[in-house]
C-alpha cells in the first residue's frame, strides 16, 4: 500500500488506516478475540502500517486487544490511541488536567505493550484546561521519549491554533466524509496553513455510505447509531438518497460505494489518511482496495455535482454529544 505523510510532522503511515474501536466498543458486542485479532494481523499482511484507538474504548479493552494483536511486528506499524475523559469512560465527562494526561500515557504503553505512543490525541477539547496546558504535558512527555506525536481530535479553529504554537500538532482527528462536509469550511483550509496532518473517522459515515443499511435497519440498544439523528428511521429513509447516487457512481466505474467514498476522501489533499473501521474481514479488504483508485479531476466534479442537490437530514450526534466537538 502507498504510504502518506501527516502534514509536516514527518510522520508517515499508510494511505488508509484501520480504525479499530468498533472491534470493542460503540457499535454492539464485542467482537471474538480471536477474530479482531486475525483481522488486525490480516490488515497489516495487507500494508495497514496505522491503527488508532483509545483509552474510552473499552475502557482499556481496545488498547489491550492491540497491544496483543500488533506484538509480532510492534516496530513496523504505528499506533495512535487518545487520552480526555475520567476513569476512560465517556459518560463520566472531559479530565485533560496535566496528571490524568500523564496517567492515561502510562496506563496506555502498558496496554499496548508499547515503549512509546507514536501519536496521543487529546480525545476532545477540555474546556476546564487549558490548551497551553494540555500542549505543554504532551510536549514533557515527548522530551521525556514517552509519546513522539501530539494529536487532537474534533477540536476547532482556536484549540488546535493555540495547541500548536506550544507543541506543533502532527494530525487532527474529526469526522469527514459525502456523508460530513463540515471541514471543508473552516478546518482544511487551517490544516493546510498549518501543515498539520487530518486523519477522517467515519470516513464511511458509520456504515451508511457503503450501502449495508437500509430504512428498516434495527440497530441494537448498545449501538451507537441507536442514538444518532442522522440514523433515525425517516432520516434514514431521507438519506438513502446519497447512497443511490454513490451506487451509481461506483457501478459505472466498476468498484463499490465504499471505495468510490474512500477515493474520494484521499483525493481531497495528499495529507488525508482516513481510518474504516470494520469488524468483518471481507470488508477490511473491500475498504483498503480504495487505495488503489484514482479518480481525475473530471470524476471528482461528477461526483460532487451528484451529490450537490441532496440534503441530508439529522445531526450527527445527539445533543449532549454534540456539544464536546468544535470547540
Amino acid at each position: 500500500m502507498q504510504t502518506r505523510q501527516l502534514g509536516h510532522s514527518g510522520l508517515t503511515v499508510s494511505a488508509i488506516g484501520l480504525g479499530c474501536m468498533g472491534l470493542s466498543f460503540g457499535y454492539g458486542p464485542a467482537t471474538d478475540k480471536a477474530e479482531a485479532i486475525a483481522l488486525i494481523r490480516r490488515a497489516h499482511e495487507l500494508g495497514v502500517t496505522f491503527f488508532d484507538t483509545a483509552e474510552a474504548y473499552g475502557p482499556g479493552d481496545n488498547e489491550l486487544l492491540l497491544g496483543e494483536a500488533l506484538a509480532p511486528f510492534r516496530d513496523k506499524v504505528v499506533i495512535a490511541t487518545k487520552f480526555g475523559f475520567k476513569h476512560g469512560k465517556v459518560p463520566d465527562g472531559l479530565d485533560s488536567r496535566p496528571e490524568n494526561i500523564r496517567a492515561v500515557a502510562e496506563a496506555s504503553l502498558r496496554r499496548l505493550n508499547t515503549d512509546v505512543i507514536a501519536l496521543f490525541y487529546q480525545h476532545r477539547v477540555d474546556p476546564e484546561v487549558p490548551m497551553e496546558e494540555v500542549a505543554g504535558t504532551v510536549q514533557d512527555l515527548i522530551r521525556e521519549g514517552k509519546v513522539r506525536h501530539f494529536g487532537l481530535s474534533e477540536a476547532g479553529v482556536d484549540s488546535i491554533r493555540r495547541a500548536h504554537k506550544v507543541q506543533p500538532v502532527a494530525a487532527l482527528q474529526s469526522e469527514y466524509s459525502l456523508w460530513w462536509r463540515e471541514p471543508e469550511q473552516t478546518i482544511l483550509p487551517l490544516l493546510d496553513e498549518l501543515g498539520i496532518g487530518f486523519v477522517p473517522f467515519s470516513p464511511l459515515g458509520k456504515g451508511f455510505l457503503t450501502g449495508a443499511i437500509k430504512a428498516d435497519t434495527r440497530f441494537e440498544a448498545n449501538d451507537f447509531r441507536s442514538i444518532v439523528p442522522r440514523f433515525a428511521e425517516e432520516a434514514r429513509a431521507a438519506n438513502l438518497r446519497l447512497v443511490e447516487v454513490l451506487g451509481d457512481l461506483a457501478a459505472s466505474k466498476g468498484v463499490t460505494p465504499a471505495q468510490i467514498a474512500l477515493a474520494w476522501l484521499l483525493a481531497q489533499r495528499p495529507w488525508i489518511v482516513p481510518i474504516p473501521g470494520t469488524t468483518k474481514l471481507h470488508r477490511l479488504e473491500e475498504n483498503l482496495g480504495a487505495a488503489a483508485i484514482r479518480l481525475g479531476s473530471h470524476e471528482l466534479a461528477d461526483i460532487d455535482a451528484a451529490v450537490a442537490g441532496i440534503e441530508l437530514e439529522g445531526g450527527r450526534y445527539p445533543a449532549h454529544l454534540g456539544k464536546l466537538v468544535g470547540r
